[in-house]
Parts: structure tokens; sequence; C-alpha cells
């Protein structure tokens, strides 16, 4: 099976259900998406829509319990945890509400650590995650340890990091969650520099003022799209997010 090569994500008649078979949960329904290459999309709805668990399958943290999932054409909905773990660390870049960076590990380190886990060489290391962090405006707090930062600074830090392996999408879990007005802004205007570059963008928000900074926007209802306000014509034909 295969999707056409604009797509970065395609989902096709997706279920997901939790439970037991005598006391299904179901979450996603029959989910159709296409997102093109260069798109910025961000995922709206209550709590309990099903937006967490869409993310989770376009993010290959879980998979769906019927349908496919296409990512760059590949259909993954049914690799094993192996390479379905290579595809997560190849492929995708996350950037969470709360951060999650490594306390004892400088901002530098903290960058660098998916080529670690790729096995890319330390001056390759060391040369990607310097022109990814100057990409972000924290070239000057390379050596800094978290707790050193602002909120901001720790997100522009989980960004960089996220797209240090030049991932083909960048997946966002409420990534102004955590911050103050003023902070939220400049993220959301990192966010629009990416997406001016090329980068391929969904993200999952409750802010229906950071949401309205994408160039497309979804609204879910249990567990279907309930609106999508159409696609925008995509920002570049590149096939990844990168530090230039």
């Amino acid at each position: 099976m295969t999707a056409p090569a604009s797509a970065v994500v395609e989902l096709r008649a997706v279920d997901k259900t939790y439970g037991t078979p005598q006391n299904p949960l179901p979450v996603l329904r029959a989910l159709d998406l296409r997102v093109a290459t260069g798109e910025f999309v961000a995922v709206v709805g209550a709590s309990g829509s099903g937006k967490s668990t869409l993310l989770n399958i376009v993010g290959c943290l879980d998979r769906p319990t019927a349908g496919h999932y296409l990512l760059v054409g590949e259909d993954v909905s049914r690799l094993d945890d192996v390479r379905l773990s290579h595809v997560r660390r190849t492929r995708i870049g996350f950037v969470f509400q709360s951060f999650h960076l490594v306390p004892h590990l400088t901002v530098e380190e903290n960058v660098e650590l998916p080529l670690f886990y790729n096995r890319i060489g330390r001056r390759e290391r060391r040369a990607r995650s310097a022109q990814i962090l100057d990409r972000v405006g924290l070239g000057h707090r390379r050596t800094h340890m978290p707790n050193q930062l602002s909120g901001g600074e720790c997100q522009r830090t989980a960004v960089a990091r996220a797209l240090v392996n030049r991932p083909s999408l960048l997946l966002a879990d409420e990534p102004t969650g955590n911050l103050d007005s003023v902070t939220t802004r400049e993220i959301m205007r990192l966010f629009t520099e990416l997406h001016g570059a090329g980068c391929t963008i969904v993200m999952i928000t409750h802010d229906l003022g950071v949401a309205d900074v994408a160039g497309r926007r979804i609204r879910m209802r249990d567990g279907r799209i309930e609106h999508d306000d159409g696609s925008a014509a995509p920002a570049a034909a590149e096939g990844s997010c990168s530090a230039n």
C-alpha cells in the first residue's frame, strides 16, 4: 500500500478501541486524515474527543485497532516494536507540554540525545546540535543546565531536540500549556518560522488562539473529525524539518 509522495501523514478508516471485547471503549471511529508536506495543522477538541489518541497513533506511540496509517508513504500500522521504535527515532520529532528535558544534562547534551541513540558520532552530534540551537536562538545557552533556563528557553531546547534528527514530521502536544502569554507568542513565532521553512507540523492544543496560528484547524468530537477548515498551500516541498 502506498500514498502520494506529497503526503506525510495519511490515516485511512482508522479505529482505536480500548477495553475488552465484552466492554469495548471506542475512541477513534473510521477516521480519515491526510496531512501534506509543509502543512501546519492544529487539532482541537474537548477532553475525551480523541485528539490525544490521534496524536499517539500519528506519533507511532500506539497502533490503530483497524485501518491503516501511512507515514511518508509507508504503512506503519502493523510494524513490530523494533521497527516502530526506529520510525519514531528517525522520522518524528516530539515536543511536549512539560519539556521532558534531562535535568543533569546541559542544553547541548539534551539536544544531542536523539543523535546519540541513533549512533551518530560525537563530532557530528556537536555540530548539528550547535546548528539547531543557533536556529532556535539558544546558541548562547549551550552549556547551561535546564534549571538555569526560563520556561520559554526550556521549550526552545525541546524544539531543538525534536528537530536535530531532521524528521519528516514535528508533533507538538500542548506545546504552550505551561507557558505565560508572552512566552506563548514567542514559541508560536518559532513554530511559524519552522513552518515557513517547510516543516510539517501537527499540534494538539486546547487554546484556540494558538490554533489560529496554524494554517489548518481540525476540531474533533467523539472520535471523529467534526470540522476541518481545509488545507492551506504547503509551505515548501521539503521532506524533513531541518536546522536550515
